[in-house]
C-alpha cells in the first residue's frame, strides 16, 4: 500500500491476523508498531516481525499515529479504539486492509465473500472445491483461517472468503463481486449490543455487484431485497422460481444463472440434511455469479468433505450413536443438529454470548431423550428445559477441577441413553470456558467416547 508508506500504523492484538496485518504493513514500508494485553503473545512476533515495534497494553495510539489496524474480535467500546476514535484516528480491520491493498493492484482478485450465523466454514469450502474444479486460482481465507491479508500477498486470484460479523463490522469498504448471507440468528449479541446491529453487520456482505439470501430465512430475505447490489439471487431449499436457486426432484436447480438447469443431485451433497444443501445452494450461486460451468459445480460438490466437529458419526455402541457437533455454537445452529435425529441424549453448554435457549428447547423438546448440561451458562439451559420440557431428565454437571471433564460427560449421556438413541454434541453455545476452541472441544468429546466404548 504506496499511501501507507512511511505512516506510523497500530496493529492492535498480536494474534494471527495481528501479525498477518503488520507484515503487510512493514512491506508497504509503514512505520508498524503492535500492541496486545498479553506480553506472552508479543515476545512470540520477536524473532517474526524484525523491525516492528512491540508495546505491551497500550491505552491509546503513540504520538503521529495515522491509522489503527484491529484485530477482529475487539469490541469499539476497547479503551484503545475508543481512543483512536475521538483522537480522530481511523480504525479499521485486517479485512479492510486487504480490500484496500487490493484496490492499489493493476488487477484485483476476485472476492467471493460469505457470512451467516451458521454454515459460513461448510460454504466457503465448497465454494473452493467447486472453483477448484472449474481451475481457478482460487483459495478459501478470511474467518476460516488464512487470513484475507496472506490470499492476497500470496498473489493468488480468487479469494473465497468467509467472514465473520466482527470482520464484517471493521470492513466498511469491502464490496465483494458476489456476497451471500447464508441465515440470521441470534449471535454474539453481546459484542454488538443487539440483534438490529448484529444484522446490519452481517448485511454488508450484500452490497457488492451480486447478493445472494436464503430466501427461507425471512431476516435474510428482508436484507435481501434491500440490497443496493445490482443483481439480487435468492435460494430455497423448495422448487426455485424465476431468477432463484433451489431444489427440484432430488436435484439442485439453477433458473438464475441458467433458464433451468439441474446441477447436482442433493443426496451426493454432504454434510447431509437441510443445512448442507443451504450451504452448496449458496456455493453454487457464489461459483455461479463468477461464470463457473455446471459441471465445475457438480465436481466441486461431490469432492467436498466437510470439515472436522461437524455433524461427525464417531461411533455406535450397544446401538448408539455417538455425534460430534462441537461446531454448533449457538442455539441457531443446534436446532440445525438436532432436527437431524429423532430420539437425543443432548450434550449442551457453554458460553451462550448472550442468545436465548427459549425458543430452541419449546420447538425441539420432544425430540429429547434426556440433556446432559456443561459450562457456565449451564443453568439458563437448565431453566428452559424445567419450563418448557420438564419431563426430561437433565443432568447439570460442575466440572471445576475434574481430571477428564468430558469422561464424565459422555458417562453421563450413556446412563440416559436408550437403544436408537443418538448422544449429540451441539452445545449451542461458545467453548472458551472450559476448552481452547470448539475443535479442542469436539475432540475432548470423541477421545472420551472411544475411551468407554472401545470405538477406533
Amino acid at each position: 500500500m504506496t499511501k501507507l508508506a512511511g505512516s506510523k500504523v497500530l496493529v492492535a492484538g498480536a494474534g494471527v491476523t495481528g501479525r498477518s496485518a503488520a507484515e503487510a504493513l512493514l512491506a508497504a514500508g509503514a512505520e508498524v508498531v503492535v500492541t496486545d494485553s498479553s506480553p506472552e503473545r508479543l515476545a512470540a512476533l520477536e524473532t517474526l516481525l524484525e523491525g516492528v515495534e512491540l508495546v505491551p497494553g497500550l491505552a491509546e495510539p503513540p504520538a503521529g499515529t495515522s491509522l489503527v489496524v484491529t484485530s477482529p474480535g475487539w469490541q469499539p467500546s476497547s479503551p484503545l479504539l475508543a481512543a483512536a476514535v475521538s483522537a480522530g484516528i481511523e480504525v479499521i480491520g485486517e479485512v479492510e486492509l486487504a480490500w484496500r491493498m487490493g484496490t492499489e493492484l493493476a488487477d484485483p482478485p476476485v472476492w467471493l465473500a460469505v457470512t451467516g450465523t451458521n454454515g459460513k466454514t461448510t460454504t466457503v469450502g465448497m465454494l473452493e472445491s467447486i472453483l477448484h474444479a472449474a481451475g481457478a486460482d482460487a483459495v478459501a481465507c478470511g474467518n476460516v483461517g488464512l487470513p484475507v491479508v496472506d490470499a492476497l500477498l500470496a498473489g493468488r486470484r480468487v479469494l473465497a472468503v468467509e467472514l465473520s460479523s466482527f470482520q464484517l463490522y471493521w470492513a466498511p469498504s469491502v464490496r465483494p463481486q458476489a456476497g451471500a448471507l447464508l441465515n440470521l440468528a441470534e449471535d454474539h449479541l453481546d459484542w454488538h449490543g443487539g440483534m438490529e446491529a448484529y444484522a446490519q453487520a452481517k448485511a454488508r456482505i450484500l452490497t457488492g455487484d451480486v447478493a445472494i439470501g436464503w430466501l427461507d430465512d425471512e431476516l435474510v430475505g428482508d436484507l435481501l431485497e434491500a440490497s443496493p447490489a445490482r443483481d439480487r439471487i435468492g435460494f430455497t431449499l423448495d422448487e426455485p422460481e424465476d431468477g432463484q436457486l433451489g431444489v427440484r426432484d432430488g436435484w439442485l436447480v439453477d433458473r438464475a444463472f441458467a433458464d433451468d438447469e439441474a446441477l447436482v443431485e442433493v443426496a451426493k451433497i454432504r454434510p447431509a440434511g437441510p443445512p448442507g444443501i443451504a450451504d452448496a445452494l449458496a456455493a453454487t450461486a457464489l461459483a455461479r455469479a463468477y461464470g463457473v460451468p455446471s459441471e465445475a459445480v457438480r465436481e466441486g460438490l461431490e469432492a467436498f468433505e466437510p470439515a472436522a466437529h461437524r455433524a461427525v458419526l464417531v461411533t455406535v455402541a450397544s446401538d448408539i450413536q455417538y455425534i460430534n457437533d462441537s461446531k454448533a455454537t449457538n442455539p441457531h445452529a443446534a436446532v440445525a443438529s438436532l432436527r437431524a435425529f429423532d430420539s437425543v441424549v443432548w450434550i449442551a453448554g457453554g458460553l451462550l454470548k448472550g442468545a436465548s435457549v427459549e425458543e430452541m428447547v419449546r420447538t425441539e423438546a420432544r425430540r429429547l431423550r434426556g440433556a446432559v448440561l456443561i459450562g457456565a451458562d449451564r443453568a439458563v439451559i437448565a431453566e428452559a428445559l424445567a419450563t418448557y420440557a420438564p419431563e426430561v431428565p437433565v443432568r447439570s454437571l460442575d466440572l471445576a477441577g475434574a481430571d477428564d471433564p468430558m469422561l464424565d460427560v459422555v458417562r453421563a449421556a450413556q446412563e440416559l441413553a436408550q437403544p436408537g438413541d443418538t448422544v449429540l454434541l451441539a452445545p449451542a453455545a461458545a467453548s472458551m470456558d472450559m476448552f481452547s476452541d470448539y475443535a479442542h472441544r469436539g475432540q475432548a468429546f470423541t477421545d472420551a467416547v472411544k475411551r468407554l466404548t472401545g470405538g477406533r
